[in-house]
């Protein structure tokens, strides 16, 4: 990736790519925000695209496909078995994984069930460096349960630690000591979800490894995030400067036994899949695929969209592709930075995250200050992000609330996407949020899901401070939008 510097001295990142396709965009009045996330249930899963701005929720299944990835679109072959688009992917994840054996799913998730109900069992337990919220479902659904064993940095919203996501290697060490029998694998989330987007490092991966695999257990990969954690191995650990993105990649997956992914992550396109090394475990899981999704030439997926993801992976070896959502996402989180605004430090990959419990530091956690700002920057933007707290969580099997690590307020950025000036905009609403946080309360359940309940949960305000935000709004901004 080349370095590009600009005269004038500004430090902002540079599209290296044009627009040829645009999607028409409607900022609703702040009155219509306001209704519109209370007939949500102020839950903003709930939304209606017609009611949104700026799409922040996610970036799966969201970014911006290339024009190599529409024109494989028209070469698809359907066949039901023996396809040959089916072929050209399983090649592709050989090229880059060199994996000898390919899993179709129709997406990350998918894979994670067919992963769960081979290997887990009543009493298992699974390390990682942090849990994904259906990555744990599949897993006590099943009598399992997480062990969560990211380094202390990790839940430090504030730090310069460029691997946050890092495996607290002497806790893993102790676990597969006291716990071997009830260990059917350890899993490795490449850029952890829940805590900021943050990147495990190369050599903590390959430490990881080596410990599981000589206590004589499997090592698992979430390589959904795996194109930013790229980036960030790249950028900054020293050790892998002088490699190539396929030469880490490649580092990587020569010490896991299994990689699977949602290819609205990883690939730009809609599906997922499983990539094995060794054949037993391959036919260990084959079944699963017939009976829960589809054939094992497609999985549930469209051959349409298995041409795009091949493509996609391929891309996702290029610097200047990879190095987008990145450097969009520093961008912006340095620039709420400069306004004071409370985020997570070092930009991770996915999103730009806002420290929901030092902006709304009045709201209790019971109240969810995550699920709260989420609908404030809503009302007062038009934008919609992911709570990504204690209403991501599940109660407790007493009945209880499992409070979450942290707070968080995610603004995805999908790639290649947005403007510039769309990026402005997001970074002015929230500016003028925060110098009006006071204004905004906190949240109740009135319709409460037992599981997954951040994609469904109804809640309501404990207060009017959805009335108050938006007489503050047309204070400031009279008609404006």
């Amino acid at each position: 990736m080349p370095e590009i510097r600009f005269y004038s001295g500004d430090e902002i990142p540079l599209e290296l790519h044009k627009v040829r396709i645009v999607q028409k965009l409607d900022l609703v009045p702040v009155e219509r925000r306001a209704q519109a996330i209370d007939e949500a249930g102020y839950n903003t899963f709930l939304l209606k695209n017609k009611d949104i701005f700026l799409d922040m929720l996610t970036d799966s299944g969201v970014n911006a496909m290339s024009d190599r990835q529409l024109a494989a679109m028209m070469i698809a072959d359907d066949s039901y078995a023996g396809s040959a688009t089916f072929t050209r992917l399983t090649d592709k994840l050989k090229e880059i994984f060199d994996t000898d054996y390919f899993l179709p799913a129709h997406q990350g998730r998918a894979a994670e069930n067919i992963i769960a109900m081979t290997f887990v069992k009543e009493g298992s337990i699974i390390p990682m460096n942090y849990h994904f919220t259906t990555t744990k479902a599949h897993i006590t659904r099943l009598g399992g349960s997480v062990e969560e064993l990211v380094t202390d940095e990790g839940v430090k919203l504030v730090s310069d630690n460029p691997f946050k996501g890092d495996f607290d290697l002497g806790r893993l060490e102790s676990l597969l000591a006291r716990c071997s029998d009830r260990i059917p694998f350890v899993r490795i989330e490449t850029g952890t979800n829940l805590i900021g987007g943050q990147p495990v490092s190369l050599g903590n991966m390959e430490a990881v490894a080596d410990i599981a695999h000589r206590h004589g257990k499997l090592v698992v990969m979430d390589a959904s995030l795996l194109q930013d954690n790229l980036y960030f191995i790249k950028t900054r650990e020293a050790a892998a400067r002088d490699l190539s993105l396929r030469e880490i990649t490649r580092r990587i997956s020569d010490k896991m036994d299994i990689i699977y992914f949602s290819a609205r992550k990883l690939g730009f396109a809609r599906g997922g899949g499983i990539a094995i090394h060794d054949r037993s475990l391959y036919l260990k899981m084959r079944e699963l695929v017939p009976m829960f999704e589809g054939f094992l030439t497609y999985g549930g997926m469209s051959v349409r969209e298995m041409e795009a993801m091949t493509v996609g992976l391929d891309e996702t070896m290029d610097m200047d592709v990879v190095s987008q959502g990145p450097l969009f996402i520093k961008y912006m989180t340095d620039e709420l930075l400069a306004r004071a605004v409370p985020v997570v430090t070092p930009a991770g990959g996915l999103g730009c995250h806002l420290d929901a419990t030092r902006f709304l530091p009045h709201v209790a956690q019971q109240e969810y200050p995550a699920g709260a700002l989420a609908a404030a920057v809503y009302i007062a933007g038009g934008i919609r992000g992911m709570e990504r707290g204690t209403i991501s969580e599940q109660r407790e099997a007493d009945g209880s609330e499992h409070l979450a690590s942290v707070e968080l307020l995610r603004l995805a950025l999908p790639r290649r996407v947005f403007t510039l000036s769309q990026v402005k905009y997001a970074v002015d609403r929230i500016k003028w949020l925060y110098d009006h946080r006071d204004l905004v309360g906190g949240l109740r359940f009135v319709e409460e899901p037992s599981s997954l309940r951040f994609f469904f949960g109804r809640l309501e305000p404990v207060s009017d401070w959805p009335l108050r935000l938006v007489n503050a709004f047309r204070k400031d901004f009279g008609d404006s939008l």
